[in-house]
């Protein structure tokens, strides 16, 4: 199936942050986390501490930055999400909740927002 050009950039906006994020220490634990109508775009881990990451990537910021874009409703099922992630897996230590936040152009900038919800 040939992607849209919107998954397109969301794609390259993953990877963006998890080239990131992995230079900040962290390491992916799963990508693209389904549970019913959610989806955790990254799940990284450092140390005792495991982050669900909401990306959001834009070309420019014609149409407002790109955290702006995550809903109340979003974040709901974000959360949602991982608790069913961290009781399916028995999780114990902490947890976050960040955006990173990905404008393409004119320049390539990333805004990494820790505890961004909850």
């Amino acid at each position: 199936m040939t992607k849209t050009s919107q998954q397109q950039t969301g794609q390259r906006g993953e990877d963006i942050a998890l080239n990131y994020l992995n230079q900040q220490g962290f390491t992916l634990v799963k990508r693209n986390f389904r549970y019913r109508r959610a989806e955790v775009d990254l799940i990284v881990q450092k140390d005792k501490l495991l982050v669900f990451v909401e990306v959001k990537t834009r070309h420019d910021t014609s149409f407002g930055f790109p955290e702006t874009f995550v809903k109340p409703e979003q974040t709901e099922l974000i959360v949602a999400a991982a608790d069913h992630y961290v009781q399916e897996n028995n999780w114990e230590g902490m947890i976050r909740f960040d955006i990173v936040a990905i404008t393409l152009l004119p320049d390539l900038e990333i805004e990494h927002f820790e505890d961004a919800f909850y």
